[in-house]
This record gives structure tokens, sequence and C-alpha cells, in this order.
């Protein structure tokens, strides 16, 4: 533009018009300073009304921390950890701003905040960093990777802040660039300082999004409904016979960790506090409808918050039928002693009797125990004397079972099992019961053992022998080795004699 070729008139517009442009950019580039600086300002501001924010919802965690410790005290001990890596983090930002500003009395010139050299020295030295430039990066890395710990990968807000803090190399039009260099190395230090304030409000919004989804998370368990449970309330305690009855359904949530203060139920403090309920054990007064009055007491905010209790029930009048039930279906079963529990409402149990086949008194108030022998059915009579010395009676017919085959096991495995020759030498041949309403135990006898092209084995035991060893050293791998006629008796009841167990197949590999 001003080459030798043009007149000196021509040289002297064109310098002019290189200084204007030059003067339009200087114009420019102080513009920009100042918008850095105020936007600075404004995050600085945003950034005090969220440490406040923050701070106050962690003060709300730590009371309700103390209040309902089962619900809330891992919560706020996870906030607390946040918080400490935040404010950490942030009070370091905080130093590296004043160290940056500290050759600028008047912090509010940010035309005068041009220059990037205090930053370059600081964080970089020739192609690689300072120090204080690797522990900048550190902290960043450490606060991104401690939260991550924290929360761990399966937090939604994991990624967010991955991405959020993420110090990775940057593209370029030539390739990538260090992230640190990308950000700060030859930037204004408006620009500079901007980034960091930014940087802190990075932090109090990410400690914001962990405090409302700790919370948010409780609240959405408080109020789902799985915590719901129904409840009948009908119109009266008791119908008679020939009546409709009245009443509703309605949804009561369920939490056994709300612990209340204080329970009072008809002028007497409970004290047994059980799954989220209070355990009522008294006397049911005289026949009629008789009240439950009282409170639950909580503490909320610091403040009690009582809860009445107003409800009812009634105390029926003697009965005149027996009540028979057995304990393990409505069956019982040969071999085994059957628990039974026979009642009549109303009646003492010594003012009550029970004959039948094969039963006898067992320990505690209507307890008994059938052994049935022979025959399919038993029958059970039940009588015994109301308080006003009336006599009622009922009886009740039961099935008699045998106890079913057993499954054959080998190793505890039954069916079709797979296993190296050497395993199956040194295995347990077993019977079991699975899913027979009795804990009972078995004792193997005996079995036989058949392998491919070997003759069958008969095995005394539960244990192979010499000859099963021998017969098993020579199957092969895919061979299915077949343990049959698998023979067991009941420990504890000797004579009764076991149906045999079922077959196991083992693949030789």
């Amino acid at each position: 533009m001003a080459s030798g070729k043009l007149s000196a008139r021509q040289k002297m517009i064109n310098l002019m018009y290189l200084i204007f442009i030059a003067m339009l950019a200087m114009n420019m580039s102080k513009e920009v300073l100042s918008a850095f600086g105020f936007m600075n300002e404004k995050l600085t501001v945003n950034n005090a009304t969220a440490v406040v924010k923050n701070d106050q919802i962690l003060a709300n965690l730590s009371t309700k921390a103390q209040e309902q410790p089962e619900k809330y005290e891992s919560l706020y001990e996870l906030a607390k950890k946040v918080d400490v890596l935040s404010k950490e983090f942030s009070d370091y930002l905080e130093t590296k701003k004043t160290y940056f500003l500290s050759e600028h009395e008047n912090k509010k010139d940010y035309e005068a905040m041009d220059n990037s050299g205090i930053v370059d020295e600081h964080f970089f030295k020739g192609d690689k960093y300072t120090k204080d430039g690797q522990k900048f990066l550190d902290m960043i890395n450490g606060y991104r990777n401690s939260l991550k710990e924290l929360l761990g990968e399966k937090s939604p807000l994991t990624n967010s802040i991955v991405a959020r803090f993420d110090t990775s190399d940057q593209k370029t039009e030539d390739g990538t660039q260090p992230w640190l260099k990308n950000r700060y190395e030859g930037f204004p230090l408006i620009s500079t300082i901007t980034n960091l304030t930014s940087m802190q409000m990075d932090i109090e919004t990410t400690q914001s999004e962990i405090f409302g989804t700790l919370l948010g998370g409780q609240l959405e368990s408080d109020v789902s409904m799985s915590n719901y449970r129904t409840i009948l309330i009908p119109e009266k305690s008791a119908f008679f016979q020939g009546e409709n009855f009245k009443g509703k359904i309605v949804l009561g949530r369920y939490d056994a960790s709300l612990k209340p203060e204080q329970v009072v139920v008809n002028g007497s403090e409970i004290k047994t506090i059980q799954d989220g309920g209070a355990i009522l054990n008294f006397p049911a007064g005289a026949v009629g409808e008789r009240e439950i009055k009282g409170k639950f007491v909580f503490i909320e905010n610091g403040k009690p918050v009582e809860i009445p209790i107003a409800s009812s029930y009634a105390v029926i009048p003697k009965p005149n039928s027996a009540v028979i039930s057995a304990d393990k279906m409505n069956v019982v079963y040969r071999g085994v002693p059957n628990p039974m529990t026979i009642s009549i409402p109303g009646v003492p149990d010594n003012l009550v009797t029970a004959n039948g086949t094969g039963l006898s008194k067992g320990s505690g108030t209507g307890k008994y125990i059938m052994t049935p022998s022979t025959g399919n059915e038993v029958k059970i009579s039940v009588s015994g004397k109301l308080p006003d010395g009336t006599s009622v009676s009922s009886s009740q017919t039961f099935r008699i079972k045998d106890i079913p085959s057993p499954n054959g096991t080998i190793r505890k495995q039954f069916g079709y099992v797979k296993m190296p020759s050497s395993s199956l030498e040194n295995s347990t041949v077993g019977a079991e019961l699975p899913d027979f309403d009795f804990d009972l135990r078995l004792n193997t006898t005996g079995f036989t053992i058949k392998v491919p092209g070997q003759g069958a084995v008969v095995v005394r035991g539960d244990r192979m022998d010499s000859a099963a060893q021998k017969a098993i050293a020579k199957a092969k791998r895919g061979d299915v080795v077949i343990i049959f006629d698998i023979k067991s008796s009941l420990i504890g009841n000797s004579s009764y004699k076991i149906k045999d167990a079922s077959a196991v197949s083992i693949e030789i590999q």
C-alpha cells in the first residue's frame, strides 16, 4: 500500500488510512475489554447469590438429617463432601484472581487490563507449564474426578460435570492444542479474570444441581407409588350377618424410615416404633365399641407438629364354633410331625379338647402335633366349654399325603449336570426335596451308576466306591453318565420308606 511506485501524496494518504484502521482496532479492543469486565461483574454478583442459596440448601439438609436421620443423614454427608470440595476449589480460583490483579490499583479499569504477561509468566514456561500452571490444571481435574467418584458413573449429573470441567486437548485449524494454552495463553488479563469467575459460577451451578438431585431424589422416593399401601376404612368396625358392608379404600404412604418424636394413645406414650408404625399392645376391654385416641408428634423445621389419632375397634362376643387350621397347608403328611393350631375363640386353651388319630398336644397355647399313619384321611374333633358353661364342638377332615419323591443330586445339583470325570469320581450323591413345606434331611443309602460302554455299578452309601471310580475313569468327553435308583432314608425317622429319588445325568467334560 505504501510502495515506492506511489506518489508522495498517495503514500501519505495510505499511511493515514492505516493509522485510522489501527485507531479503530484500538477502540474496538477497549470496548471488548470493558465488555469482559462488565460480564465479570455480573458473574460475580450471580456467584454471591448462588453461594447463599447453596448454603441455605445445605443448612436445610442438616436440619432434616437431625430430624430424620434414616432418610437424610447419608444425603447430608454426601452434600458436605461436595460443599468442601467446591469451596476449596472456588477459594483457590479466587486467590488466582487476586494475584493476577495485584498490580492494578483500580480493579475496574478494564481497558488497562489488555496485557497477558502476568498470566503467561505464571502458567507457562516456553512450551511447558510452570508449577502453578500444572497445579491449576490439577485442581480442575481433581475437582471433576472427585465429584465423579462421589456421585458414581450412573448419576445423571456425571456426564454434564465431566463436560463442564473438561481439560482435554482442543481442536484448532492446525490440529489440536493443549486446553490451558488454548484458553489462557496470550489472552488479555480481563478475559482470564472473567474465565476464572465463570468457572466459579460453574462450581456453584454444579453444587446446586447435586443438592437439588439429592433432595429431589429423596422427595421422589417419598412420593413413589411403591411406597403406598391400600388401607380399608370400614364405615364401622363390626357388621352383623345379613348387613351390607360399607366403607372405602384409600392409599396410605408407607415409610419405615419416618420416626415420630412421640406417640400417645389413650393417654399412654407408645415406645415401640417398628417399620414406621407404633406397635399397640393393651387389653381389648369389654364387648362393644372401643375408642383409640391420641397423637403422633413430629419435629419439622425445629418445631413440633401434631397429627391426631382418632379411631375405634369392636370387641366381639363369645363364638359358638371352633377354629381349626393346619399350619402347613390343608393336608397333613405321613412320616413327619405336622404342626397344627387348634382353638375356640373366647375359650381358654385348658378348656379345649382335641382328638384325632396321631394327634398329640404340642408346646404352646393351642399347639398340637399330627403324626398320621395309615389311611388317606384323618378326622380331628374339637370340643370346649364357653364361659357360661355351654359346650361347643366342631370337626374337620384332613387329607393324608406321602412325602413326595425327592430329586437326586450330584454336588447339590440335580437334573442335567456337566463336570470332568475327575470331579465326578469324588462327588457326593444326595437326595433333596425342593419346594417341600417341611425342612427334612435325607440320608443317601445307595445308588446305581451307568457309564456308556460299561456295566451298571451298584454303590452303597453316598460316595463313589472303587468299582464306580474305575468305571468313571473309562468315560470319554461327551459321554453322559446316569445315576439312578437313588435310595435314601429320612433322618429322624428311618422306619419311613422314602420313594427313590429321580435320576441325575452328568455330561463328562
